[in-house]
């Protein structure tokens, strides 16, 4: 329930709606229009290559050295965009937040991101869609990227003042998820109704159980 609600202070409750899909409280790191269905990556790492393994310490003698080390991280990052977009990647949905550097070649090769997803949002992303997260290993950037989901829609939704991403996923089981907008005066009475139907779902769940018993 806590994935599929969200509260909206300083609107009347009469605002408060259902709509198809998932809604998450941040806004884009980078946001690039599409339109039709989109292909979608998870991540759970950073996209920028490090230089050295953990652990081990990464020694720079001259400023040469470290010029050549930062070309080497902005190729590097520039060719994991750029094999995102060769496989009809449009969305980076990622659980860490990535460098600027990543942001930059996203916007500069189409590629929307959301960052700092919660493990709960993931963990019910990828129930939703099947696909696990995505991490280009080694040098084998080139092959086809197998693990994207496929979203119907992707795009910026303004609730009073705050800015979300709403997303809808092309699901691979019965279920399709919805999310619940609810909006009162003050956030004491969105905590009261949320409390409120939460409780009512799980007296449904319990009557379900019952009558499948």
């Amino acid at each position: 329930f806590a994935e599929l609600h969200t509260a909206v202070a300083g609107l009347p409750v009469a605002s408060s709606k259902v709509l198809p899909g998932l809604l998450l409280s941040r806004d884009f790191a980078a946001y690039c229009p599409a339109g039709g269905d989109l292909r979608a990556v998870l991540v759970t790492d950073p996209l920028q290559p490090t230089l050295s393994a953990p652990g081990v310490e990464f020694l720079v003698e001259s400023e040469g050295q470290y010029q050549a080390s930062l070309h080497w991280i902005s190729r590097r990052t520039e060719a994991v965009m750029k094999h995102l977009q060769s496989n009809n990647v449009k969305l980076l949905l990622s659980s860490v937040k990535q460098e600027e550097i990543v942001i930059y070649y996203a916007k500069l090769y189409g590629v929307s991101v959301v960052e700092c997803l919660s493990l709960e949002e993931m963990a019910l992303i990828r129930e939703i869609t099947g696909v696990s997260p995505y991490t280009p290993f080694g040098d084998d950037i080139h092959g086809e990227i197998t693990e994207t989901a496929l979203a119907t829609f992707c795009q910026p939704l303004l609730l009073g003042s705050k800015r979300c991403v709403h997303i809808g996923f092309t699901s691979v089981s019965a279920f399709h998820p919805h999310c619940l907008i609810l909006c009162g005066p003050v956030a004491g009475v969105n905590e009261q109704h949320a409390a409120a139907l939460q409780g009512a779902f799980t007296m449904l769940q319990q009557l379900f159980k019952t009558v499948e018993q």
